[in-house]
């Protein structure tokens, strides 16, 4: 749960950032980074959250960057989902972002919270798949980067006192054709069911799913099924075979009605992107 005497702290550098956690942490005050809060305070509400401080990163440069440059997009951690939509440099990203929630909760939401949450959707992250972004985290020995598919599984693999501060994204992967489709089980602003991105690259297909399992994944053998010289139904059948993990079985859909939205997804896009 969240202490009745929560500390509130927000650097204005990475480094202070890390010297700040590591610091609480020797005092025992369980801290956490924070960035638009929301999931914070939703689960803390909830007593699934435990925190005596938090580390506020909304005024640390480099989590603002929104640049593109000749060679790459800059997607800082802390930009609410709002600011990536209105600016639309990576139009996949900005349809992932405009379908979280409602625009109010999106004022809030940052790619950051969105992507190193709990909640297990995390749609947000879907596009960096695809594209092989890199991700930049920062810890006291400054900032690293890697590409995302390595520190990316199941979750983004952050260990104790490290925060996400950006992604980068090359500008090739902006002007892709690409295809965002979300499912809910009721109205406009539920909780998704099942939602899927499908970049086209070079003649190929790339994908990844949200929704479908307890986590939001990219499935290479599902994309090699995907792109086989085969009729689609047979693409599709031999494909979802490889889903990495049973089917999520919720109150907001059964597994074997997430697993009928899929094959439609699928087979909608295979057609959309014009395949055969």
């Amino acid at each position: 749960m969240l202490s009745t005497n929560l500390e509130y702290y927000k650097p204005s550098s990475i480094d202070e950032a890390a010297a700040l956690y590591n610091s609480l942490k020797e005092k025992e005050k369980k801290p956490i980074y924070y960035s638009g809060g929301t999931e914070i305070l939703t689960l803390g509400r909830l007593n699934l959250v435990e925190a005596g401080a938090v580390i506020d990163l909304k005024n640390i440069p480099e989590c603002l960057l929104h640049e593109k440059n000749e060679k790459k997009l800059i997607t800082g951690s802390c930009l609410t989902l709002t600011e990536i939509e209105g600016k639309n440099y990576f139009p996949l990203l900005s349809a992932a972002a405009s379908e979280v929630a409602d625009h109010t909760a999106r004022n809030k939401i940052t790619l950051g919270g969105n992507i190193c949450g709990r909640i297990f959707y995390r749609e947000a992250v879907l596009p960096f798949l695809l594209a092989n972004s890199d991700v930049h985290i920062a810890d006291t020995e400054g900032v690293k980067t890697y590409p995302i598919l390595s520190v990316f599984d199941e979750s983004l693999q952050l260990k104790e006192g490290q925060f996400l501060t950006g992604i980068s994204t090359d500008v090739h992967y902006l002007s892709l054709p690409y295809i965002h489709i979300k499912r809910r089980k009721q109205w406009e602003t539920g909780y998704p069911l099942l939602t899927a991105a499908c970049l086209k690259i070079n003649g190929q297909l790339r994908f990844a799913f949200s929704g479908l399992c307890p986590f939001p994944f990219r499935s290479f053998e599902m994309e090699m099924e995907l792109n086989r010289n085969i009729a689609n139904e047979e693409k599709v059948r031999n494909a979802i075979s490889y889903v990495p993990s049973p089917i999520l079985d919720d109150v907001e859909g059964s597994s074997a009605y997430r697993l009928f939205v899929l094959k439609n997804i699928l087979l909608d896009i295979l057609r959309e992107m014009g395949e055969r």
